[in-house]
C-alpha cells in the first residue's frame, strides 16, 4: 500500500478532511497528517478537537477525531517540524493533498514560499512531479485567486474544490462531504465506496398518443 500526505490548512471544510483520511486508512494507506497553524484553530472551531497551537495535541485527539477505525497507518506531525519526513523528496509520498485547501495556503503554495511542513510537503510534490491535489473550499473567488489556481494546474498541480454535485440525490450532510472526497479518492487512484457512481439518466417513459418532442432543426426538415 501507499503513503500520502494530507495537509489540513485554515480553511472552512474540516469534515472534508476528517471524511478523506478516514477513508485513506481503510483502504489500508498509510497516511502523514499535519495541520497550518490557521488549521489548528479552524479545527478546534468546526470539530470542538483542540489540537494545539502547532498541532502538538492532535495525536492524543485521534481516537475522538477518527473513532471506531484502525489508525495505527496514520502518523501526526506539528506544523512547525521541518524535519519530518513529508518534507523531504526522499520519503516518495505517492500524492499530497491539501484538505480544505485555503487561498493563501494556495497562494505560498504557487510562489514556492513555504511557511510551515503543510505548504513544504505541497513544494516537494511540485518539484518532485508528483500528484498534489488541492481543495480549496472558498466563495466568491477573486482574480488572485483564479490566477494563482491556475498558475499551479499548469505546474501540474489538480484544483478540486469543495463543490458538492447534487444529482445523486443526497439524504444528509455527510452525503454533500461523501460526494467530493469520492471525487478525491478517485483522482488518487483509490478505492472506496463512498456514494452512488453515475449510470446515467433513466429514460422518460412515452405517454401513449402522445408524439416525443423534436431536436432543434428537425421540424422544419
Amino acid at each position: 500500500m501507499s503513503d500520502f500526505f494530507v495537509g489540513i490548512t485554515g480553511a472552512s471544510g474540516h469534515l472534508y478532511a476528517q471524511t478523506l483520511v478516514r477513508n485513506l486508512l481503510l483502504a489500508g494507506h498509510g497516511v502523514h497528517v499535519a495541520l497550518s497553524p490557521a488549521g489548528n484553530k479552524v479545527m478546534a472551531h468546526e470539530l470542538g478537537l483542540d489540537p494545539g497551537q502547532n498541532g502538538e495535541k492532535l495525536e492524543a485527539l485521534v481516537p475522538a477525531w477518527l473513532p471506531g477505525i484502525e489508525t495505527s497507518g496514520l502518523t501526526v506531525h506539528p506544523s512547525d517540524d521541518i524535519g519530518a519526513k513529508p518534507a523531504s523528496g526522499t520519503a516518495n509520498l505517492a500524492a499530497t493533498i491539501l484538505c480544505p485547501c485555503s487561498m493563501g495556503s494556495l497562494a505560498r503554495v504557487a510562489a514556492g514560499f513555504s511557511s510551515n511542513l503543510v505548504e513544504r510537503a505541497a513544494d516537494v510534490a511540485l518539484k518532485e512531479g508528483r500528484p498534489l491535489l488541492l481543495m480549496p473550499r472558498e466563495t466568491p473567488l477573486s482574480q488572485v485567486h483564479l490566477e494563482n489556481m491556475l498558475n499551479l494546474a499548469r505546474m501540474g498541480a489538480v484544483m478540486l474544490p469543495c463543490m458538492p454535485g447534487l444529482y445523486h440525490g443526497p439524504k444528509t450532510m455527510q452525503d454533500l462531504i461523501d460526494h467530493v472526497v469520492g471525487k478525491a479518492l478517485d483522482r488518487l487512484r483509490v478505492e472506496h465506496s463512498l456514494g452512488k457512481r453515475w449510470e446515467g439518466l433513466p429514460e422518460a417513459p412515452v405517454e401513449a398518443g402522445i408524439e416525443p418532442p423534436t431536436r432543434g432543426g428537425e421540424a422544419n426538415a
